[in-house]
């Protein structure tokens, strides 16, 4: 299955306009959300309504802008995102001084995604990827048996060996614990079609996730361009849905 999820809905209001008009156009299949935005309610409406598939894009990067927010939260999201952008490689350390203000903000965003929705995440990813560092992972925040995004793929021509060693083991990990895609990748370059091409054809045989952006402009205009449609036009959407279905079966489940 070839899923195509819009990462950061919510963030601003061209991320919930361009993500609606990329999901009328079947260019996106799911979106994750940003909650304690300023937007997020909006967005939650949005895809509520739309029927999109939607999980949470955690965030311990960006500062949260919805107004009246509980001072702790504040302070504890402002701790957070001082140290992971400290540096790329902060979120490979464990922090235990950030223990419990990574545990506060984690289940502060995972609560107000059940509220707005009514329902836990379908899925989890993280806005620059940090529902991958550590104080995440080694504190077993995220509920066993969800849909988590996995690491990056790539060929061994793109990174140096450690560094694929190590998504590697994070990965092989992810799956003792969640259910994850077998591969996941982005869509930029734009300009790279052939890569696009083999990418999008991978998903004909195995589950494949490619994050997109509708908010940035440049991806917006792909999203909805006819080289992209071209490329996606005989590949069925895929549902993560169906990969909770399918965990769930192999479990001897009955599910509708």
């Amino acid at each position: 299955m070839l899923f195509i999820n819009a990462d950061d809905l919510g963030l601003n209001v061209e991320s919930i306009v361009n993500t609606a008009q990329c999901y009328e156009a079947r260019s996106v299949t799911s979106a994750s959300l940003m909650v304690f935005m300023n937007n997020s309610l909006r967005a939650s409406t949005w895809a509520m309504s739309s029927g999109i598939e939607t999980g949470l894009h955690l965030n311990l990067t960006e500062p949260f802008d919805k107004p009246k927010l509980p001072q702790r939260l504040s302070d504890y999201h402002h701790e957070v995102i001082k140290y992971y952008r400290k540096g790329a490689y902060s979120g490979l350390l464990y922090n235990p001084l950030l223990k419990n203000k990574v545990d506060y903000v984690f289940k502060a965003q995972y609560d107000e995604h059940c509220r707005l929705f009514n329902a836990e995440p379908l899925k989890i990813d993280g806005h620059h990827h940090m529902h991958l560092s550590m104080n995440i992972l080694l504190n077993n925040l995220i509920p066993k048996g969800m849909i988590v995004r996995r690491n990056f793929s790539f060929k061994r021509t793109e990174k140096n060996m450690f560094n694929r060693a190590y998504r590697n083991f994070i990965d092989a990990w992810l799956r003792t614990r969640y259910r994850c895609t077998d591969t996941f990748f982005s869509i930029k370059p734009l300009e790279n079609l052939q890569r696009l091409r083999k990418i999008v054809q991978l998903s004909q045989y195995s589950d494949v996730e490619i994050a997109v952006h509708p908010a940035d402009g440049s991806e917006y205009l792909f999203l909805l361009g006819s080289r992209f449609n071209e490329i996606i036009k005989d590949i069925p959407p895929g549902a993560f849905s169906r990969i909770w279905k399918r965990a769930h079966r192999s479990n001897g489940e009955v599910l509708p």
